[in-house]
């Protein structure tokens, strides 16, 4: 293989392209369309969106207790999401590179093929991809700010401050990506796929509704 699998480039625009759309997120994209690293781009951003859009729900003052229950569920709900599509995406990125077995790949005990002598990078491509999905929204929403007419110059010249070293830091995790992508795909550089094993969310785990599920039986 001699081709990154994914260039940061790609990555941002995906996410771009994405939030351009007037009904975004709208409907989960279960159907990969092209590449299926970039569908899973696709629905790590989507499940991003989503949970940011929950989150400032969960923050109304005027609204029912349920209404904001209902939206820390959804919160869960999507963060799992999010965590088990940037999983789906190292696993895909770790395959392309040569760096796992491929049958193994989805398993919690995949076999490795890294090159002897390979550095162990701490954070994982995709979850470098997961945080510039992040940047992007606040990126979009920061620039929203500064084309606000309801506000004053100071408001719209601090947000457009704001908007530039958000772009420089997303550009600074692209670069990251780029370098990590290609020092795997050089022998020199590897890492794993992380499973986050969200315990509150397994009714098997966590206490509390292990304690529910008791005292019904």
């Amino acid at each position: 293989m001699s081709a990154l699998p994914i260039k940061s480039p790609e990555v941002i625009t995906c996410h771009e392209d994405c939030l351009a759309q007037a009904d975004w997120p709208g409907a989960e994209p279960t159907v990969a369309e092209g590449a299926e690293l970039l569908h899973w781009v696709r629905r790590n951003h989507f499940f991003n969106s989503s949970l940011w859009a929950q989150e400032d729900l969960a923050r109304r003052t005027t609204v029912s207790a349920e209404e904001i229950a209902g939206n820390k569920r959804a919160i869960d709900r999507f963060n799992q999401a999010r965590n088990d599509a940037t999983e789906r995406v190292d696993e895909i990125l770790l395959t392309a590179l040569g760096l796992v077995d491929a049958a193994s790949a989805r398993t919690d005990t995949p076999i490795s093929t890294v090159p002897k002598g390979a550095r162990l990078n701490s954070e994982t491509a995709g979850s470098i991809i997961d945080r510039m999905s992040i940047m992007a929204l606040k990126i979009h929403a920061m620039r929203q700010q500064t084309l606000r007419q309801d506000v004053d110059d100071a408001h719209r010249a601090s947000s457009a401050v704001k908007l530039e070293r958000l772009q420089q830091q997303r550009q600074d995790l692209g670069d990251c990506l780029d370098g990590l992508l290609a020092d795997a795909l050089a022998g020199r550089a590897y890492f794993k796929v992380y499973r986050q094993f969200k315990m509150y969310n397994d009714p098997r785990f966590n206490p509390a509704l292990v304690a529910e599920r008791a005292s019904k039986a």
